[in-house]
């Protein structure tokens, strides 16, 4: 067996016993095993229950006697993939080995795209449990040709999370269309949605494909679906149900084949409880719901999400890189984020644009504060810090002042705008370079 084996391009290892078989399969690893069922010491089945405890993975593929074949199913509900008997046909033999390897293969690199399509998502959402949680829901979802429903706030994230969807799916070589229902004037809605003919309407001089027609073959994402009209509702529920679409001022119906993943900031409970959204269209759509969680209710993952726009940001305005000091850390995690991810990203490429320092501080940040506080009418957004962390600041900021008056009083002169502190010359070249004064 060893030399036809080698003949037909294998590598082949031998043993003779259990024992040095479980010994030389630890330490070489082999593609797959063939394992004799009757050995001198250890029979096969008890290697086989070793090799699945010390080296995982490794397929087997069991040889033995016409007479025995009561063992080799035994063998195989303990994980054999196979089996053989003796004298073996060697072509039958050649075909199952290969099958097997190249099985095992294709399982190890699936795998290994799902462990690294894992890691990649948590770099791209975060790495709280609850983004964990919906890493894991969009590995589920993105293979199939589920319609999706994507929930949540204003700002977390959740047009980034259905062009993730398409990307993993099969659909991914073709387009993602995106229209915004809340952004189409409501007379314009259905020729963009559905497309017209020409002379259809007043300024229809010539046909024109609607959305999904565009994103035929691929994923068409409608955002803000709570802001769709009742007639376009009933439009909308129709072309999902008989997969072709009707141009406005046309006849024929023309085929299409989408993936639909909706996103809404709204409870679509109560918009089905008030009657503004048709129940058939809703769980048409609903096949997979997913709750995307604001910022504030995952806060672990500000600090990461944070230094990783700051490097985007900084990429973008060609500056050296920064890096975010833990007051600042903290200042952003204890922020309430009202516009979620998206205020967060805007919040750091606009600190990331006016620092002075190539380390982002809590005074880099306080705009947030005073803007909060003209949307809200009040002081809500400070009154969440800690007395501690609003006294740490209110310093920082009065000591900063202080220290650019009395080097502008002095002329530029370290030594007199010391004097003028009542500190010494080491503290105030400390002082001056916490606060990227020249």
């Amino acid at each position: 067996m060893v030399h036809i084996l080698r003949e037909h391009g294998y590598i082949p290892l031998e043993a003779a016993s259990g024992v040095e078989a479980v010994a030389r399969c630890a330490k070489e690893m082999p593609s797959a095993v063939l394992l004799d069922l009757m050995m001198p010491d250890i029979d096969g089945l008890e290697v086989m229950k070793r090799l699945r405890r010390e080296c995982a993975g490794i397929p087997v593929i069991m040889v033995t006697g016409h007479g025995d074949v009561q063992s080799a199913v035994k063998a195989m509900k303990l994980g054999a993939y196979d089996f053989v008997t003796k004298p073996a046909d060697i072509e039958r033999l050649l075909v199952i080995l290969q099958r097997t390897i190249e099985k095992v293969e294709l399982e190890r690199e699936v795998q290994r795209l799902n462990t690294s399509a894992e890691t990649s998502l948590e770099w791209m959402l975060g790495r709280s449990e609850p983004i964990r949680r919906i890493v894991q829901l969009i590995q589920q979802v993105a293979r199939t040709d589920f319609t999706v429903v994507l929930e949540g706030e204003t700002g977390v994230g959740k047009s980034f999370i259905a062009g993730i969807i398409h990307s993993l799916s099969g659909r991914a070589q073709r387009s993602l269309v995106r229209i915004d229902m809340a952004s189409i004037p409501e007379t314009l809605i259905e020729s963009e949605l559905f497309g017209f003919e020409k002379g259809a309407f007043t300024g229809a001089i010539s046909q024109k494909k609607g959305v999904f027609e565009k994103a035929d073959g691929g994923t068409l994402f409608i955002d803000e679906l709570q802001n769709m009209s009742p007639i376009v509702q009933t439009k909308f529920l129709s072309v999902l149900e008989e997969r072709s679409v009707r141009h406005l001022g046309g006849s024929a119906q023309i085929p299409t084949d989408i993936r639909v993943i909706a996103a809404t900031n709204r409870d679509m409970k109560l918009a089905l409880k008030e009657q503004t959204f048709r129940k058939d269209l809703y769980y048409r759509l609903s096949e997979f719901v997913m709750t995307v969680p604001p910022l504030r209710e995952r806060n672990e993952d500000i600090p990461f999400l944070a230094q990783k726009f700051l490097a985007e940001a900084c990429a973008d305005l060609q500056r050296p890189e920064m890096t975010i000091s833990d007051e600042a850390a903290v200042f952003l995690m204890q922020f309430p984020w009202p516009g979620n991810v998206r205020e967060l990203r805007n919040a750091v490429r606009r600190a990331a644009l006016t620092a002075e320092d190539i380390v982002l501080n809590p005074r880099d940040l306080q705009y947030l504060i005073a803007d909060q506080e003209n949307v809200s009418g009040g002081n809500d957004s400070a009154a969440l810090l800690p007395l501690k962390e609003l006294t740490a600041i209110a310093v920082r900021d009065v000591e900063r002042k202080a220290v650019q008056r009395a080097m502008a009083a002095s002329g530029g002169n370290k030594t007199r705008a010391a004097s003028i502190l009542q500190v010494d010359f080491k503290t105030l070249q400390s002082k001056l370079r916490d606060y990227s004064i020249q």
